[in-house]
Parts: structure tokens; C-alpha cells; sequence
């Protein structure tokens, strides 16, 4: 099969970080499904990964967490599905299903969770093998280009919702509006309809997708908002966001950082928190780490009563270089995927 792999960390603006190589087909172990791919999301965190800041469990390996595709056979002891059907796997490969943070339905901070595309291969391939009891069933109403993106960043989206604890007629700002933050408006409207949702991002493209997604005001990541809000969430990979955050949020307000790493580049600017002006008044800060299966379920259930509709940009495997570089200089709105 064909693969595109990650052989060693790089700065994908002087280089491009992805080969494309020859691999056996894997074969499926127990309980396991072999999967022909379809589409695959590029997310952020592999950005991380090739860059370095999130350490791969070896190399050379295939990145991709966001993996639409179709059963073509199944190993000893796997029954839940059958060949032929459509699938998707999320950043949960797998879980010990055993320590009290699975047992307490917290299986996205289990110490043996393993994440699909960084601790085993993931879905820049033609095909990859995965568990039948971290896999999902796909609507039928998504296309599989629609469906890819539903996996992380509708997933983790909707778990970072979930922790901002927002209600009806409150005010949440989005930090940034990428892949995730595009498809969290879109939750949110339809799930408190009087909301009002601030954006704040760098890219007047993405400032005119938020207006049409429902946006109540957009401006630029500095720019003083109309009116303090009630909650936040930032996906951005820097952390001036999360100063402008905490310095506009009401109080009792809480901010959600929906990001695996931050970048380092502007790390400088926390030596300006103040207290009085960024914390005070119970303000709380929340970081989110991971998804779990219910997460995936639920969001999928949502997605299609929406109905959510992801704006795509799509790539060959062989231009997977390209996607990831429009990734990091931020060209093109909402999600990008690779399409088989």
C-alpha cells in the first residue's frame, strides 16, 4: 500500500516533512478490522508531531486520526461489524478499559491511552488496521469528505462545549476558527439558539465564514470584544489568545484550551499575566485532553440532527505536504482533507 510517513521532526516551512513510501498491507489481529481508506482529516496535532512538540511513539510513522473508510476484513473475534461497511476512527485507538479513569467514563485520561496516528499507524495510508470497539458506525447523511473532520475536530469541539458548561442567551467567544472552532459554532447555534457567539481570528476569510455561520461579532485575536463573555475556547497553537481570554472573560467565566501543545513562539507574552486583571473573580481555565468513544458517539448523533455540513478543502495523498503547509501559514477556511 501506498503511505505518506513522518521519519523525523521538521519545520515544515523549510522542509517538506511527509515521504511517500511502499508498506505491506497490515494484517488484523484480534479483535481488530482491516480498513480500506477513504478520506483522512488533517488535524493540528499532527502538525505537532511533525514539528516535534508532540513526540510520535516511533519513527517512521503515519500520521492521520481522522480516518473515514470501509471494512475488508476482520480478525479472529471481531463480530461487532461486518465487511463493506463504513467506519470511522477518531484519536481513541484504544484504552486499558480497566484503570479508574475508564471506569469512570474518563477513558481519554487513561495512562495506557493509546491515539490513533502517533502511538500506531494512523490514516495517510491506503489502509490500517484498528480496534472493532474504537470504530464508529457513519451516518449515511455525510459524505465520507463531510465525515472525516466529525472525528476530531467535531469530536473535540463538542467535548470542549461540554466543559465550557455554556447555556442559552450567554455570550462564548472561539479563538481561533479553524477546522474545530467551524464546526463549534455550529453546535452551538443549534444547540442554545439565543446564544451569541464571538470569533476572534487573524484571517478576514475566516472572519467572513464565521458571519455566515452565525457569528454575533468577529474581530481580530487583540481586538476588544462589544461586551465581556461568558465563556471561551481557544484552538489556537499560541498563547496571546489565552491572555486576550481571560482578560475579556465575565465573571465566573471559564476558558477551554482545546489543544494537545501550544507553540513556544510568543510563550513570552504569559510574563504579562496580572492577576487582578486575568484570573480574579473565580475565572476558571480548563484544558482539554483527548476524547473518549461516548464523546465521538454523541457528536455524530448531533451532527447529523444539525444537520452539520464542514466547509472541505481536499488533497491527493501526494500533495499531503501542501495540506499540512496550508495548515501552518493558515491558508483556506474551515477543514482540509486527504482523499483516497
Amino acid at each position: 500500500m501506498k503511505a505518506m510517513v513522518i521519519e523525523k521532526s521538521v519545520d515544515v516551512l523549510k522542509e517538506q516533512p511527509l515521504k511517500i513510501v511502499k508498506m505491506p498491507v497490515p494484517e488484523p489481529l484480534e479483535n481488530q478490522v482491516l480498513i480500506k481508506v477513504s478520506a483522512c482529516g488533517i488535524c493540528r496535532t499532527d502538525l505537532d508531531e511533525i514539528e516535534g512538540r508532540l513526540t510520535p511513539g516511533f519513527f517512521p510513522i503515519i500520521p492521520g486520526h481522522q480516518v473515514i473508510g470501509t471494512i475488508v476484513k476482520c480478525g479472529k473475534g471481531a463480530k461487532f461489524f461486518k465487511e463493506g461497511e463504513r467506519v470511522g476512527i477518531g484519536w481513541i485507538y484504544h484504552s486499558c478499559g480497566k484503570c479508574k479513569y475508564c471506569t469512570g467514563g474518563m477513558e481519554n485520561l487513561c495512562d495506557n491511552f493509546i491515539a490513533t496516528g502517533k502511538d500506531v499507524h494512523g490514516g495517510y495510508a491506503q489502509y490500517l488496521v484498528a480496534y472493532q470497539d474504537f470504530i464508529f458506525k457513519i451516518p449515511d447523511d455525510f459524505s465520507d469528505v463531510q465525515a472525516a473532520p466529525l472525528l476530531c475536530a467535531g469530536a473535540i469541539g463538542w467535548r470542549s462545549l461540554k466543559l465550557a458548561e455554556i447555556e442559552n442567551k450567554k455570550i462564548v467567544a472561539l479563538f481561533g476558527f479553524g477546522a474545530s472552532g467551524h464546526i463549534v459554532i455550529q453546535i452551538a447555534k443549534y444547540l442554545y439558539p439565543d446564544i451569541s457567539v464571538f470569533v476572534f481570528t487573524r484571517s478576514k476569510e475566516e472572519q467572513n465564514l464565521a458571519s455566515q455561520l452565525g457569528g454575533s461579532w468577529t474581530g481580530n485575536i487583540t481586538d476588544e470584544p462589544p461586551e465581556l463573555f461568558d465563556a471561551a475556547i481557544d484552538t489556537t497553537p499560541a498563547w496571546l489568545p489565552v491572555l486576550c481570554a481571560l482578560k475579556n472573560l465575565n465573571k465566573g467565566g471559564k476558558l477551554v484550551i482545546n489543544a494537545i501543545r501550544k507553540e513556544n513562539t510568543d510563550v513570552g507574552v504569559l510574563q504579562n499575566i496580572n492577576y487582578e486583571k486575568h484570573l480574579w473573580m473565580e475565572k476558571e481555565i480548563k484544558s482539554v485532553a483527548n476524547v473518549t468513544r461516548r464523546d465521538i458517539s454523541e457528536f455524530l448523533e448531533i451532527a447529523r440532527k444539525i444537520p452539520l455540513k464542514p466547509e472541505v478543502s481536499t488533497y491527493s495523498l501526494e500533495q499531503a505536504n501542501k495540506a499540512i503547509l496550508d495548515l501552518k501559514t493558515g491558508k483556506k477556511a474551515g477543514a482540509k482533507v486527504i482523499v483516497f
